[in-house]
């Protein structure tokens, strides 16, 4: 899931060229000019910058039509999609991105938490396609995908060149059927090898809550559990309801009276910004910088500031996991947790996704994510550029992960218990 700043539901079609100065493209008018069928259209060319040269855009237009041998196998209105396609390509940002109207069907049931697919979020890290998580009890945590894998071909196709809505629309698929990933482990001298997943639909969960002891084993019965007992909060993504399903597990927290705390933000894509701010609003005064947003012109955007419910005293003691599958929203909340002295990092440096996405309309079908900012921890720390180092980092090995051992978790107990 992506963090927005808000989501536009309106239309709005001054995007750089205009849908609708796009539009004017094939609506007719054969036998003119096609900067003059846009000009008889809208009688000028209002929404065209007086600055930029359009003559070079119209000339290849008319040499695709009139030259490519596969042109008729492509309608004018696929290309006018293929040109904002380019147009958002041309940032060289993997989050600015065109949805065509089948892309944009796809994208809208990612936003309603449920569609048909693998369950994992992929990202681009140094121009590789990356895996930021595997989502909880998905087919592609059940294959053993993890946080980090480069993933270098989807079945047959070579993913060095695709974005990353096209990689998705490869790894997607209807329910039963398989597709192959070809991966290269992280921090493993090993050779690629090949994944076989089974898509499924994917039901995306939220959190999770337990007790463990010293020793790290859950608690089950409340009555044998002691007061150097640790609760944890697994939080496996940011959506539209985790507020609220944070707030009733904080609230187990506080009827379990417990002072320490555990929350699990590994392999945790993100999501909405709103839900971090109102999670990080539990642990901080009001008033409080919870992330800064940094504008194009290095201009300082808007601050969103703690709302101040502040219910735990001196006693808490909080630690807070990471790894590379930490991204977005959850590098905003530990950023601020750990910056105000409330938390202690525990893990591996988080993915560095730090940007602000906007989702405008631009027609009925279609939509553009459009950059529009990027985070900024309280203290300055450029989220895309740095991600949030931990304060203790502790490794989770392939010998680790194969034996079922989980020392930064047992680090955190530790932590909190010694």
């Amino acid at each position: 899931m992506f963090t927005y700043k808000r989501i536009l539901i309106s239309v709005f079609v001054l995007v750089a060229i205009g849908g609708s100065f796009f539009a004017g493209v094939y609506a007719g008018y054969e036998g003119k000019p096609e900067i003059e069928k846009v000009t008889a259209l809208f009688g000028k060319e209002e929404m065209k910058p007086a600055t930029v040269d359009f003559e070079a855009f119209w000339k290849a237009w008319n040499v695709i039509n009139e030259k490519h041998v596969a042109n008729d196998s492509m309608t004018d209105q696929e290309k006018v999609w293929g040109a904002i396609e380019g147009l958002a390509a041309s940032l060289d940002d993997p989050y600015t991105v065109f949805f065509p109207p089948e892309e944009h069907k796809m994208f809208e049931s990612d936003i309603k938490g449920e569609f048909q697919g693998v369950g994992m979020e992929i990202g681009i890290r140094d121009n590789i396609l990356t895996v930021i998580a595997p989502l909880k009890d998905t087919p592609a945590e059940r294959a053993g995908m993890r946080p980090g894998d480069m993933v270098i071909k989807i079945d047959d196709t070579i993913s060095s060149d695709l974005t990353i809505d096209e990689a998705v629309r490869l790894i997607r698929g209807p329910k039963g059927e398989e597709v192959v990933l070809t991966v290269i482990r992280e921090n493993d001298g090993t050779e690629p090898v090949e994944i076989s997943i089974v898509r499924d639909v994917i039901k995306i969960p939220t959190a999770a809550t337990a007790v463990l002891a010293k020793d790290g084993s859950v608690v089950e019965d409340s009555q044998k559990a002691s007061d150097n007992d640790v609760f944890t909060i697994s939080l496996y993504n940011f959506s539209a309801q985790s507020a609220n399903i944070f707030r009733e597990s904080l609230q187990e927290f506080v009827d379990s009276g417990k002072t320490k705390l555990i929350l699990d933000l590994r392999g945790n894509p993100g999501g909405y910004l709103e839900a971090a701010v109102d999670m990080a609003s539990w642990f901080l005064p009001e008033g409080k910088v919870i992330v800064r947003e940094s504008l194009s012109d290095g201009e300082e955007g808007r601050v969103y500031r703690s709302k101040g419910y502040n219910i735990f005293n001196d006693n808490l003691e909080m630690v807070i996991l990471v790894n590379s599958g930490s991204a977005s929203a959850s590098e905003i909340l530990a950023g601020a947790l750990s910056e105000h002295g409330i938390a202690t990092i525990v893990g591996t440096q988080t993915f560095g996704k730090g940007s602000v996405q906007e989702l405008i309309s631009i027609t009925d079908e279609t939509s553009l994510k459009v950059t529009i900012a990027r985070w900024l921890t309280p203290n300055g720390v450029s989220i895309s550029k740095e991600g949030i180092t931990p304060d203790i980092e502790v490794e989770i090995t392939t010998e680790d992960f194969e034996d079922g051992e989980d020392p930064q978790m047992a680090r955190a107990i530790k932590i909190l218990t010694e």
